[in-house]
């Protein structure tokens, strides 16, 4: 789960990593009341959404007066905002956040990740803060310092301290940067974060050590545990579809194919887009309905696939272990005979009560195409969808 950046200074700063002063605005009033709040003659008027390059897409503006700041907010709010992060659908801005803009002198890169093949959390600073880390990475890889924690101990004081010196700061700015760098591990510690970047970090002529930016995302496993977290989510940002397949405990990520897919088992789900692509097509989906496909879940399953568009021919694909496949093949009933059905629909089932599903599927008389393999069942859903899109032609 992300947050938006507000959030994660909010966050930040209750575990002591210093932030500019801000305030979060819903309209170009609001906006100005919090400039007029917050003091001082500078502010950054920054779109909330999630995802970064927001700057050089028209999303963080720089105001001298209360009506530059009204001005900013009214060409934010309510409009989507397309970043290279985004893709071409963009993001909504519900919400602008104003800050002051004090001066600074440089800035720097600092970041925490969770390293899945070391197993440990892996600190990333550089000297070349503003800058996107991968651009860093690709460009001047040496640039990067890089900590491994050992998990037992936790970050130490000495490797923050050596992470500050290698910035290059001097023995005030160490000191300042040694606090922020333990602080904001403890935060990613202390609160399921998967990733936690602060880019960038910059240091003021009076040596103070500022986070002017953040995102952080959380692991959702976790949020059971995190209720502060997970009262910060945003539905706003997130594709309908998912979180309308959330609501029902349902695994859904949007694609742009023209097959859309309904699978149990996220291994599987893989495999079928695998082989879909294998076989000359393109997933629309990746869809897992879990260990307990009931009838309605996989009546849930349709409605979101069916809701995309793009989709030409449907491929279900089955192997029931947890599962029954005269439950699934219920579900795949009752959905076609619900929802107005108009594209093929292609079915491969396995495994328990295989016999039962297909005779549902027989007895059904609904216009099935079915398979019992599944590089057949992907054959067959690449024909279908290529001859659905003749017929439309």
């Amino acid at each position: 789960m992300d947050v938006h950046e507000y959030q994660a200074k909010e966050l930040l700063s209750g575990f002591g990593v210093a932030v500019p002063k801000g305030a979060v605005a819903f309209s170009p009033d609001q906006a100005v009341y919090a400039a007029t709040e917050l003091g001082g003659s500078y502010w950054a008027v920054k779109a909330q959404i999630h995802a970064g390059a927001r700057g050089k897409a028209g999303g963080i503006k720089l105001c001298r007066t209360y009506n530059e700041v009204r001005d900013a907010a009214k060409t934010m709010l309510g409009k989507k905002l397309v970043t290279k992060q985004t893709g071409p659908e963009g993001k909504p801005v519900q919400r602008v956040y104003v800050e002051v803009a004090d001066p600074f002198e440089r800035e720097l890169y600092l970041g925490y990740v969770l390293d899945r093949k070391a197993e440990r959390v892996r600190v990333i600073a550089s000297q070349e803060g503003g800058m996107e880390i991968e651009e860093i990475a690709d460009k001047n890889p040496e640039a990067l310092i890089q900590v491994v924690v050992e998990p037992a101990v936790g970050l130490q004081q000495f490797e923050a301290r050596e992470i500050a010196f290698k910035l290059g700061l001097n023995i005030k700015q160490v000191s300042a940067a040694v606090k922020t760098i333990m602080n904001a591990y403890r935060a990613f510690r202390d609160t399921d974060c998967q990733m936690l970047e602060i880019n960038p970090l910059v240091v003021t002529k009076d040596d103070r050590v500022l986070a002017l930016d953040a995102k952080m995302s959380f692991d959702d496993n976790a949020l059971f545990r995190r209720h502060n977290v997970a009262d910060m989510h945003d539905p706003s940002q997130s594709d309908p579809r998912e979180a309308q397949a959330a609501e029902h405990a349902l695994n859904y990520i949007g694609l742009e194919g023209e097959i859309g897919c309904i699978v149990n088992g996220a291994g599987l789900a893989m495999a079928t887009m695998d082989m879909i692509k294998h076989a000359g097509g393109s997933p629309a989906n990746f869809l897992d309905v879990g260990g307990g496909a009931s009838p309605e879940r996989v009546a849930t399953a349709f409605n979101l696939v069916l809701s995309d568009q793009n989709v030409k021919a449907i491929l279900v694909n089955i192997f029931a272990g947890i599962n029954r496949c005269d439950w699934v093949a219920q579900g795949v009933v009752q959905a076609a005979k619900e929802v107005d059905m108009k594209v093929p629909l292609i079915v491969r089932l396995a495994g328990t009560n295989v016999e039962a599903g297909q005779k549902i599927l027989k007895e059904s008389g609904l216009d099935l195409i079915t398979a019992d393999t599944l590089s057949e069942a992907a054959r067959k859903a690449v024909e279908a969808c290529q001859g659905a899109k003749r017929n439309a032609a």
